[in-house]
């Protein structure tokens, strides 16, 4: 096994249910989180459920017998997903379920779309400057001798109470279980999984020439009916562009090697 196996691993489970995900939001990825606690905190589980000689179906049956009746049959189902695939380390388990718990977190912020989670990666980074401005601040927040409950108490009142339920949770959750990090830090890698979603918001169009403001428009107009969302146009140009157009939105990318979809898109913005 590789690392990129775990990545791998990861990619593929969020495809598989981010829809459950999404629709359990900030109240699955609390569940989500308490897991992972029991998962850091329990060595033999964590090495049980990454063990490759272990087969999926004894997996299940391990995450059925200690969550089955403790989480929501939507956390359950992640869970046994995540149970079910091949990792390179027993951290990355862990890893990965803080990732998808933070992709939970952040569905309530895209079904406002980009804007919505640009509003979320906004309240991370501010509070991360807040942080990172005072040193008693940062003492603070990493005091052994201060309780999970305090250091969580002030992590809310620099986020202020205007935050969406979803920044909360992820402050709260990069304080009190940093995982090894700095808080600042934890709180920069669950930004990083906001960055990833807001990505699946821009189409980032590489053109051969200047388009003027009408074939703009086309474009974002035919971009958003071929792939449902409401998304936010990247434009560049490079003149050495073979083929006139290159479209990417997230991993998903147009290119000469699916001249079909471009020539619809070309004749689109000509019309």
């Amino acid at each position: 096994m590789t690392a990129g196996a775990s990545r791998d691993s990861l990619a593929a489970s969020l495809q598989e249910v981010g829809p459950v995900l999404d629709e359990g939001g900030v109240a699955l990825a609390r569940e989500l989180f308490a897991v992972l606690d029991v998962v850091d905190e329990q060595g033999p589980l964590r090495r049980a459920l990454t063990d490759p000689a272990w087969s999926t179906e004894r997996r299940h049956g391990l995450v059925d017998s200690l969550f089955g009746t403790r989480v929501s049959p939507g956390a359950l189902r992640v869970l046994k997903d995540l149970a079910g695939r091949r990792w390179s380390a027993e951290r990355d388990l862990g890893d990965s379920m803080e990732a998808v718990a933070a992709h939970a977190a952040t569905g309530e912020a895209a079904r406002s779309g980009h804007a919505g989670l640009a509003s979320l990666s906004g309240e991370l980074l501010a509070f991360n400057r807040l942080a990172e401005e005072s040193n008693d601040v940062q003492r603070a927040l990493t005091d052994p001798r201060a309780s999970r409950e305090d250091r969580g108490a002030l992590a809310a009142r620099l986020l202020g109470g205007s935050a969406s339920e979803a920044g909360r949770l992820l402050v709260e959750r990069a304080v009190t279980a940093p995982r090894g990090l700095k808080p600042v830090s934890a709180v920069r890698r669950l930004a990083d999984v906001v960055a990833e979603r807001q990505r699946q918001w821009i189409a980032q169009v590489t053109v051969a020439r200047v388009l003027d403001l009408g074939q703009q428009e086309r474009l974002i107009a035919g971009l958003r009916r071929a792939f449902g969302r409401d998304l936010v146009l990247d434009l560049v140009v490079d003149p050495a562009l073979v083929g006139g157009i290159r479209v990417q939105v997230g991993d998903d990318v147009i290119d000469g090697s699916m001249s079909s979809r471009l020539t619809d898109l070309q004749r689109r913005m000509a019309a």
